[in-house]
């Protein structure tokens, strides 16, 4: 209840204060730079001006879940002095495929061959766009609700088999870049309680690295507001942070 009012009553620029710190100290017991990891701040259903005012206080990676709703955002700011950066982090449907490729500058969501495919061919439609940067949405945790290439099992010859062969699809794509993997933890009471998941996700990922060494495989999209400081110790390059910044919405 505490914590609830104090996050109701804090100003954007306090919480964003705190996240950051809280960011900066995760990335340290790691040993790591707090500068190699980018916050993501979520602002699916916040808005424009909630936005501005992030971006007034220096703040400029954006991440939206949906694009409609994105689309009136980033056209609205698409002249803005201080450029804005994109990420799409939702479920992309097939047929949204130019719109993704119109607005983002980054997907986290690729999940399949096919949306790898319908990506590209947008991307060069746009014929003076550079090549989009997406990470590989995998499902590590093996739950049936969430989205992914399947590699719960990836230490299974036969499951890294199809892995394998479906990445080297998308990586035939001459319009993307692959820069690494985003997952989904499952929703836990502690934040511990994901780490196996974000640890599994990077594992994967190096053994990804060795297995395809052509491609970028730098980035780790993994932990939100209730378990991001775990995903960092965990080698997260990129968090999605959206509750613990803006507040709850007015409505909920």
């Amino acid at each position: 209840m505490f914590v609830t009012f104090v996050i109701k009553m804090s100003t954007l620029q306090d919480r964003y204060s705190i996240i950051c710190d809280r960011l900066a100290s995760a990335a340290q017991r790691a040993g790591r730079d707090p500068k190699d990891v980018t916050l993501i701040a979520v602002s699916k259903g916040r808005s424009l001006n909630d936005i501005l005012e992030l971006r007034s206080l220096g703040h400029k990676d954006f991440g939206e879940n949906r694009v409609e709703e994105a689309s009136e955002k980033i056209n609205a700011t698409r002249n803005d002095s201080q450029q804005i950066t994109w990420h799409m982090i939702g479920h992309i449907q097939s047929r949204k495929a130019r719109d993704v490729a119109e607005n983002f500058e980054w997907v986290h969501s690729v999940e399949s061959a096919s949306l790898a495919e319908k990506l590209s061919r947008a991307v060069a439609a746009l014929q003076t766009a550079p090549p989009l940067s997406i990470l590989l949405e995998c499902n590590v945790s093996g739950e049936e609700s969430k989205y992914g290439l399947q590699a719960n099992h990836f230490e299974d010859a036969v499951q890294w088999d199809q892995l394998c062969a479906i990445i080297e699809s998308i990586l035939a794509q001459p319009n993307l870049q692959v820069r690494g993997l985003m997952t989904m933890a499952p929703m836990v009471e502690a934040a511990e309680a994901a780490r196996p998941v974000f640890r599994k996700l990077r594992q994967l990922r190096d053994k990804l690295a060795k297995q395809f060494p052509v491609a970028h495989w730098s980035h780790l999209s993994m932990g939100m507001t209730d378990d991001f400081e775990v995903a960092i110790e965990e080698g997260a390059t990129m968090v999605r942070i959206g509750r613990a910044i803006f507040a709850p919405p007015k409505n909920l």
